[in-house]
């Protein structure tokens, strides 16, 4: 329909067309979202184009998103796909309102462009288009229906007809909300949503956990460093962090699990999930660390996880002398390169189907994800994997890897202060301080605080459960003094490498630098 009516008091509001615009688009994705959820993860338009979007990232932009948000950074990405998308869309609308056949237009090259987001992803096939195009001939249809409401709003009140001006504004805003409705309950059914759940892909299938035949150590009272507000020693699932680049969570049913290990072997491996069930499992106690966690952040945690030596299934395909790295790859293309030694070494590397008692949570891997102690999760922590290739260095690269990060990631000696929180005012007196030390798979040998510019202090070590876990720590500052103090860690690993106190960003191998606090006592 394009414009004709030469009286400008004929033609609909901007703001009118905008907000049809927006509706219009909001059916779209929310339609979309929900017949996604019938289809593969990625076809979610936009869980799609997040995707892309994070992929096409450089390393810097998502260093920061991850520093400043952790592990809200996909929420946040979704808000602002959701700003954009509504400026965009009202733009739609706008252009509507000249000629519904030019926004028609605009509409349908959005959606064909989100439409081949959508089949771009690793998992997608052909089949995956129809939530976009499903929720686009209904987006589409709504702008066609409220752009003419509109029209027509605009023309009776022209022509002085009142009561059919008024109708038609009624049947606008009906049929505005009424879409605004639909998209909202379709949202809160569909698959995005789901993202930011705790438990994200629901019960696609439950795990029935065999006893382990090589059970963790007991973890004893003295391993925690007692300290009202310091951190667990074992960190709830719940709580645990999580940095990954799925901005959906793959569902990947455990009968339909595989991994496939080939490359420069001797033998290829398949195994699936039955078979792997019916192996030896292994429970050991690991701290595993994000490169990205600031000095003195939160994107560490210490868990139970039970597995299959890696070291075993690599015995069994049997890497060729030339070998040295694994490439491991998720269901959803995600790679990582993990060094060769680290997987084949005496170290705890597994294959994990379990996280402190229980099934992998859905967001942390589940049904399977490797764990290596004493490296960055970026080139070993691998989750949902399927496929691990044995080759070189010098042959292949990862996902990280290829955005400039260290290609071997060994973890850097750290530690951090849990209590006092920052700026904390705490009463006169004997001050508790406490917090956490890790250098996995070596081990902490002693950590030390310096109080307001004084010498550095020995704090009180808890007991070491394993090379493989954090260590926790408390010191007491006796009889503090009212006034503003601050307080500085820093670990010694137990191969004598000391903390260093040189700031770095985390790109390529993680933050350096040692954690202070400022607090005040009155």
């Amino acid at each position: 329909m394009t414009r004709t009516d030469p009286s400008p008091g004929a033609s609909p509001s901007l703001l009118r067309c905008a907000a049809a615009g927006i509706a219009a688009a909001a059916v779209f994705l929310g339609i979309a979202d929900v017949v996604a959820r019938f289809f593969a993860p990625s076809s979610s338009p936009l869980v799609a184009l997040g995707n892309t979007i994070i992929g096409a990232s450089p390393p810097g932009l998502q260093e920061f998103a991850i520093s400043v948000f952790g592990s809200s950074n996909k929420l946040v990405l979704f808000l602002s796909m959701g700003l954009g998308g509504a400026a965009a869309a009202a733009l739609i609308g706008m252009l509507a309102r000249r000629s519904l056949g030019l926004g028609a237009a605009a509409f349908a090259v959005v959606a064909a462009s989100l439409a081949a987001v959508v089949l771009t992803r690793p998992d997608a096939g052909p089949a995956d288009a129809v939530p976009t195009l499903t929720g686009a001939a209904l987006g589409v249809s709504l702008l066609a229906a409220l752009i003419l409401t509109a029209w027509s709003a605009a023309t009776r009140s022209q022509a002085d007809a009142v009561a059919e001006a008024a109708a038609s504004r009624r049947a606008f805003l009906g049929l505005a909300a009424a879409g605004t409705a639909a998209a909202g309950v379709s949202f809160a059914l569909g698959r995005s949503v789901r993202t930011f759940g705790r438990e994200a892909v629901g019960a696609v299938g439950r795990l029935v956990l065999p006893s382990p035949a090589v059970r963790a150590a007991i973890v004893p009272e003295s391993a925690s460093s007692g300290a009202a507000g310091a951190a667990p020693f074992i960190t709830p699932n719940s709580d645990f962090y999580r940095i990954d680049t799925a901005l959906a969570v793959p569902e990947l049913h455990p009968d339909e699990w595989t991994l496939r290990i080939h490359g420069l072997v001797e033998n290829e491996v398949m195994i699936d999930m039955h078979e792997l069930l019916e192996l030896p499992l292994e429970e050991h106690h690991i701290t595993l660390t994000c490169v990205s966690n600031p000095v003195g952040g939160d994107l560490v945690g210490n868990a139970s996880w039970l597995g299959y030596p890696v070291r075993q299934l690599l015995a069994e395909a049997g890497p060729l002398p030339e070998a040295d790295m694994v490439l491991s790859q998720s269901i959803d293309g995600f790679t990582a390169s993990t060094p060769l030694e680290a997987l084949t070494d005496e170290r705890s590397s597994l294959l994990a189907v379990g996280m402190n008692g229980e099934p992998l949570p859905a967001e942390h891997g589940y049904p399977a994800r490797l764990v290596v102690p004493g490296l960055y999760g970026y080139v070993s922590a691998t989750k949902w994997v399927v496929d691990l290739e044995v080759t070189r260095f010098d042959r292949e690269t990862a996902y990280w890897t290829d955005r400039g990060w260290d290609e071997r990631a060994p973890v850097l000696v750290a530690s951090r202060i849990e209590v006092p929180s920052p700026l904390e005012t705490l009463p006169a007196g004997d001050v508790v301080i406490a917090g956490s030390a890790w250098a996995q798979h070596v081990g902490i040998e002693r950590v030390e605080v310096q109080i307001d510019g004084g010498e550095w202090e020995p704090a009180e070590l808890s007991s070491e459960v394993s090379i493989d876990t954090w260590r926790q720590w408390r010191h007491m500052f006796s009889d503090a003094q009212p006034g503003r103090h601050w307080v500085s860690v820093r670990a010694i690993s137990a191969d004598g490498e000391v903390q260093t106190g040189d700031r770095r960003d985390p790109i390529p191998n993680a933050a350096t630098g040692r954690h202070r606090i400022d607090f005040e006592v009155q």
